[in-house]
């Protein structure tokens, strides 16, 4: 038998193998695909949170985490690192932390919103309970932003890293160096008040490592935060983030403006809104006459 017949009798057997193995290589909650944000949620309990994650003792208020998908840190990493919302990854650490209450205000509001409108056109059944007033307010508003890195951070190659975008840092020749700054805002939603806001910052030095860095502008980076070196170094500093943002809100002290917030301010500027002088405004002509009038 020649070797080409021989090669083709037995593929079948080589490929099915090849399947089985691939099978039995399958691992769950592998540590090497995990982030810094870890486990799960339910309520106030959590699994296997992160031993380093912030916790608090009872939750300060409802919070909304809203995400502006407009912006230019938000562009680059969906077009070219192929990375999804950071929102998922944050409601586990708060929830996680429980400092806060996750309240839903991003997509999955279209579905509320759906129930009721379904609940209003009496197709629901009555018990559906879908009623006005069910839903929680929230309290305050958490907004994540990505400032990037310092593009030296890898010395004389970083020259490549501000050309591809500046995010991760560069390949410098058998090191990989990636890197990422975050911050967190927290605003009051009644006032529209920032209540505090952190930055965080991450950085993996791989040795060894040589190219991939950048794979997700080619489309060849498919993956999202937990198989990608890029996603794992974001919600690294997301996490670091949160953590200053929970050590300084634990600390909050009142901010007060003489006279009350929004009323002017005590930074006066010259011709905006004047004050005149009380005794001028009040003052009237006199009426009286002179000694000299009233004696003739």
């Amino acid at each position: 038998m020649s070797d080409t017949k021989r090669f083709f009798k037995y593929l079948p057997f080589v490929a099915a193998a090849a399947v089985f193995s691939g099978c039995a290589n399958m691992e769950m909650g592998s540590q090497d695909a995990k982030t810094t944000a870890t486990g799960a949620a339910s309520g106030g309990h959590s699994e296997n949170a992160n031993s380093q994650l912030e916790k608090c003792d009872k939750p300060l208020g409802t919070l909304a985490v809203v995400e502006d998908v407009n912006t230019d840190w938000y562009r680059t990493l969906s077009n070219d690192y192929r990375l999804g919302p950071t929102t998922p990854v944050l409601r586990l650490l708060v929830q996680q932390s429980n400092c806060f209450v996750i309240v839903e205000r991003g997509r999955a509001m279209d579905n509320m919103m759906q129930e009721r409108a379904l609940q209003d056109a009496g197709e629901l059944r009555k018990k559906s309970n879908f009623g006005k007033g069910k839903m929680v307010s929230a309290d305050y508003s958490m907004s994540p932003s990505i400032t990037f890195s310092n593009q030296n951070a890898a010395g004389a190659g970083a020259g490549i890293g501000g050309r591809l975008g500046g995010l991760f840092g560069v390949v410098t020749g058998n090191m990989n160096v990636k890197e990422a700054s975050t911050l967190l805002s927290l605003i009051d939603n009644r006032s529209g008040v920032q209540v505090s806001i952190a930055e965080g910052s991450a950085r993996n030095m791989d040795f060894g490592a040589v190219g991939g860095l950048f794979g997700g502008r080619g489309g060849g980076n498919l993956g999202g935060y937990t198989n990608t070196a890029e996603g794992k170094v974001i919600v690294a500093a997301f996490t670091d983030a949160y953590n200053n943002l929970v050590r300084a809100t634990r600390n909050y002290r009142m901010q007060t403006v003489k006279g009350g917030l929004g009323t002017g301010g005590e930074l006066k500027v010259q011709g905006e809104d004047e004050d005149v002088p009380a005794a001028a405004a009040t003052a009237k002509p006199s009426t009286k006459k002179s000694k000299k009038n009233t004696q003739n």
